[in-house]
């Protein structure tokens, strides 16, 4: 049984990031928008504190703080969950000041999955060093984005270095990075197959930043355009080394799709941090404007719509709270993380549109924090991967993944040969023909529904023979 109950660290840190957001976050937070930027000094103060409270985004075995590095009763990793329950706080408070502290950022992903020993301690270590500094992911381009696979940077191999040329845009923290995650091609034609991961660093001849980006909302937060033109890389900089990528491997692909299965409960969590805030500020303007109690059917409408913003808010953080909780414990989780990303998406945009729906006039103003969260809250739906995306995802999921209760037999088949003795090679070939026999009967269903009979069926698929019978109730 999954126990979403936060423990007294997590309620500590809670409460701790929620006072911090209220008297020191959102008081600034409408000159930043007006300004288009966060005072270093302003941000000085926030890294200093996340060290403090041990929740930075560096592993504590590279020098940093090592968000939720204190495990469980269990033993596991408490990192995501720790991650979202701050993150949820500070959004709460203003999200352009989150996305703007000093880290790794979403940098930090790819190179501690992918990564070398070598690799991760060199490029974490600059946040070790005295004052800010930055890290960035640089995967969107002007024809791609959701769609990973249609990046068109391009690399090739000279010599000991890499050539890189291409476009990057809305690179969040672009432009002052020390160093930025690179996504590029070999040979587009290879589709995934042929991409790569690098670590690019600021100064590097050929790297700079085109221009940064005049947006709707988020406005203190920095997003850059990044250009590579002819950018030598020393080969040392290529995640994870040539090996990584050896035999027609995905590796660079992975690694961006790995990125996405932690970051996207974080960005839907940050929507709904946002949304409850927008809940709250409306709840607050409802009470004091109105006397709800009232048998008025306006009153009644505001009184339901509050309830029901209310209801999505908290469903969405159980969606979020269950990917990143099985992030922690090493299940995979590109469903989940997808389905708390969508859902928590439009929910937050709901919300929000309420709270301008309810308050009128009055939510339109601008310096209004009601018209801030309205603009803040739509890229939610875009950046890391669109709505239309994680619904693409999400059916996949479903509709070509082996059912959960195979696919546990599987596992538990594979971990009981490792230990038994059979052997962990025949446990695992064992395992694959679970998943043949549950392809079989699949396909009978398919061939039934066009008309097949039982006989036909059985020709179609003979290896699937009577145990596809008692597996097609739960297909």
């Amino acid at each position: 049984m999954i126990d979403f109950t936060l423990n007294d660290k997590q309620l500590q840190v809670k409460e701790w990031v929620h006072q911090f957001a209220k008297n020191v976050v959102r008081p600034i937070s409408l000159q930043a928008d007006r300004d288009h930027r966060i005072p270093d000094d302003f941000l000085q103060r926030l890294h200093n504190m996340r060290q403090m409270m041990s929740v930075g985004e560096v592993p504590r075995e590279y020098g940093g703080e090592g968000a939720g590095a204190t495990p469980d009763k269990q033993g596991k990793s408490q990192k995501n969950r720790f991650t979202l329950i701050g993150a949820e706080e500070m959004a709460w408070g203003d999200v352009s000041v989150l996305m703007s502290l000093p880290g790794p950022g979403l940098g930090g992903p790819p190179v501690e999955f992918t990564g070398t020993p070598e690799q991760r301690d060199r490029f974490f270590s600059v946040f070790k060093k005295p004052g800010l500094h930055w890290g960035a992911y640089g995967l969107t381009e002007p024809g791609a984005g959701s769609d990973v696979a249609a990046i068109r940077t391009s690399c090739r191999k000279e010599g000991k270095q890499w050539v890189l040329n291409g476009r990057k845009c809305f690179i969040t923290n672009g432009g002052r990075a020390d160093w930025v995650v690179i996504f590029a091609t070999i040979d587009p034609a290879l589709g995934r197959a042929g991409q790569r991961t690098f670590v690019v660093e600021k100064g590097t001849p050929g790297f700079f930043c085109g221009k940064i980006e005049d947006k709707m909302g988020l406005r203190a937060s920095e997003t850059a355009e990044l250009v590579l033109e002819d950018c030598r890389v020393p080969e040392e900089n290529l995640l994870g080394g040539e090996a990584h990528y050896d035999k027609g491997s995905k590796g660079g692909f992975m690694a961006a799709m790995k990125t996405f299965d932690s970051s996207r409960p974080m960005v839907g969590i940050l929507g709904l941090g946002i949304a409850r805030a927008a809940y709250e500020y409306t709840r607050d303007f409802v009470k004091d404007h109105y006397m709800l109690g009232r048998a008025l059917p306006r009153y009644t409408q505001l009184a339901e719509t509050l309830a029901e913003d209310k209801r999505l808010i908290d469903a969405g953080r159980l969606l979020c709270w269950r990917a990143a909780w099985m992030a922690d414990e090493g299940l995979p989780n590109a469903k989940e993380a997808s389905m708390a990303k969508a859902y928590a998406a439009k929910v937050a945009m709901k919300v929000c549109a309420d709270a301008v729906q309810v308050m009128g006039a009055h939510g339109l103003e601008h310096g209004n924090f009601v018209e801030k969260w309205y603009r803040d809250i739509k890229v939610f739906d875009i950046f890391e991967g669109t709505g239309q995306i994680q619904r693409i995802v999400i059916s996949k999921r479903i509709l070509k993944d082996p059912p959960t209760f195979l696919m546990s037999s599987i596992h538990r088949a594979v971990i009981t040969g490792a230990s038994s003795g059979i052997g962990l090679g025949l446990a695992q070939r064992l395992a694959k023909q679970g998943v043949e026999v549950w392809l079989a009967a699949r396909r009978i269903e398919v061939l039934k529904a066009r008309g097949g009979g039982d006989r036909r069926c059985r020709r179609q698929s003979p290896r699937a023979g009577a145990r596809c019978r008692r597996l097609r109730p739960h297909a």
